[in-house]
C-alpha cells in the first residue's frame, strides 16, 4: 500500500469521504432526534479538508467560545474524532435533555456529564455508519470535554496530528430543533487508517 497524502488525493477519494460525512452526519441526526424525544431535521453537511489554521475560522473564529467532545478511535483503525458546537448551542441541548433551563454560565458537573452523552450519542453514531460501510470494527474511547476558545480547543489535537499531516476533514451540519445549532465533526486520521478505510470500501490506494 502506498503512502496516502491529503494533497494528492483525488476527487474519487474526496468524495467518498464526503459520502462517509453524509451517512454519518445522518444517523448522528436521527440519534439526536432520539435522544431529545423530538423531530430533529438536518441540513445538507459541507464537507472539507482543511489545515488547522482553517478549521478555526470555519467554526465563527478562533475566539469562538466552543464546547468541544474528544474520542479516540481504537480498533481497525486509530486516530480520534471530535464534535464540537458553539456554547449557547450546547447550553440549549443540554437544558433540552435535562428538562430545565442551565442556571449561570458555567457548565455543573452534572451539565458536563450531560453534554459528554450528547457527544457519546452523536460521535457513535457517526463511527457506526463508518463501520457499517467499511466492516471495520471501530471503537470509541471515553470522551473528554473543554468549554473555550475554538483555537484553545484545536491546539491538543493540532499537536498530536502535527506529526501526521496539515489537513483534517471538516464536516459541518446544522440542526433544527426549535433553534437552528451548528455542528462539527471532525475527523482526525492516521494516514494508514485513511488507507484502510478506502481500501474497504473498494478503493486502490
Amino acid at each position: 500500500m502506498s503512502e496516502l497524502n491529503f494533497d494528492q488525493m483525488s476527487q474519487e477519494y474526496f468524495d467518498i469521504l464526503r459520502e462517509l460525512g453524509n451517512i454519518g452526519a445522518g444517523n448522528a441526526t436521527t440519534a439526536l432526534a432520539e435522544m431529545l424525544q423530538c423531530k430533529v431535521d438536518m441540513s445538507v453537511p459541507k464537507v472539507g479538508l482543511l489545515e488547522f489554521k482553517e478549521v478555526g475560522m470555519a467554526m465563527g473564529g478562533e475566539e469562538q467560545i466552543m464546547a468541544g467532545i474528544y474520542l479516540g478511535v481504537e480498533g481497525d483503525i486509530t486516530g480520534s474524532i471530535m464534535f464540537l458546537l458553539e456554547k449557547n448551542s450546547a447550553r440549549f441541548l443540554v437544558s433540552k435533555l435535562m428538562g430545565m433551563e442551565m442556571e449561570g454560565d458555567d457548565f455543573s458537573e452534572m451539565e458536563f456529564s450531560a453534554m459528554k452523552e450528547v457527544g457519546n450519542i452523536i460521535t457513535g453514531a457517526y463511527l457506526n455508519s463508518l463501520s457499517s460501510l467499511t466492516n471495520l470494527k471501530i471503537f470509541p474511547t471515553i470522551p473528554d470535554i473543554a468549554v473555550d476558545m475554538a483555537g484553545a480547543i484545536m491546539s491538543v489535537p493540532a499537536i498530536q496530528f502535527g506529526a501526521v499531516g496539515d489537513r483534517m476533514l471538516l464536516i459541518q451540519t446544522q440542526f433544527f430543533d426549535d433553534v437552528a445549532i451548528d455542528g462539527y465533526f471532525i475527523l482526525i486520521p492516521d494516514m494508514e487508517s485513511y488507507g484502510k478505510i478506502l481500501s474497504a470500501l473498494g478503493m486502490s490506494v
